[in-house]
Order: C-alpha cells, then sequence, then structure tokens
C-alpha cells in the first residue's frame, strides 16, 4: 500500500508471528491491511467510519482492534516491537503534549521555553 501510516516491511515480519491464526469460518482477509487500517486510524485520530477505502470496512478494522486488544495481543505486539528496535523506540502519548500558546489562549508576551536533556550513552 505504501502509506504515511502503513508497517514497514521490517515492522510486519516482527508483527505477523504474533497475530492469531485460527479462522472463524469466514475467510480471514489480509491481517497486514487491516492492522494498517487500525494504525491509520490511531495515527491520524480520525473516527473509524473516515478510513479510506483501501483499507477496506471499517467495521473489519474495528472488529480486529476490539478483539486483538481483549486477547492481550496489543501488548505482544508493544513488546515485540520495543525488543526489535533494542528498546530504542520512542513514544508519545498525545495526552501529555502541551498546545501551542496561540492555541492555548496564553498572553501575548508570554514565552515558553521547552528544555531537552539528552541522555548520556
Amino acid at each position: 500500500m505504501g502509506g504515511r501510516y502503513d508497517l514497514t516491511n521490517f515492522e510486519w515480519s516482527v508483527i505477523a508471528p504474533l497475530l492469531p491464526q485460527k479462522s472463524r469460518g469466514v475467510a480471514r482477509v489480509d491481517d497486514r491491511r487491516v492492522l494498517s487500517a487500525i494504525l491509520w486510524v490511531l495515527r491520524s485520530g480520525s473516527p473509524w467510519r473516515d478510513l479510506p477505502e483501501r483499507y477496506g470496512p471499517y467495521t473489519t478494522a474495528y472488529n480486529r482492534f476490539v478483539r486483538w486488544r481483549r486477547a492481550g495481543i496489543w501488548d505482544a505486539i508493544m513488546d515485540a516491537i520495543t525488543k526489535a528496535y533494542d528498546g530504542h523506540i520512542q513514544m508519545i502519548d498525545s495526552s501529555s503534549v502541551r498546545v501551542h500558546q496561540h492555541a492555548a489562549g496564553a498572553k501575548k508576551g508570554v514565552q515558553i521555553v521547552a528544555w531537552a536533556v539528552h541522555a548520556e550513552d
């Protein structure tokens, strides 16, 4: 597919063995496409109904997301990706990201300084 939010071949090679292989009677939809669909929704912040057509029906992606959450698949995926990158992976929880002062109603003339501390290797 090659979209902005799609998995790389390396990431897919790490994740694929962790996904359930049992079929429920109906032929399974391509797991990579469904996983890319789920990541598109999570990364873009869009509603499930706004999922682009190239990913297939949004209901398939949503149902698989919920099923994998209940089965603990997402925890296993996160652990595997972290291990594959030797722990050198960074994630940002958007609930802790501060909004720009112009969007937050800050008074003009207020200066916001961001500090960054680099860890030594």
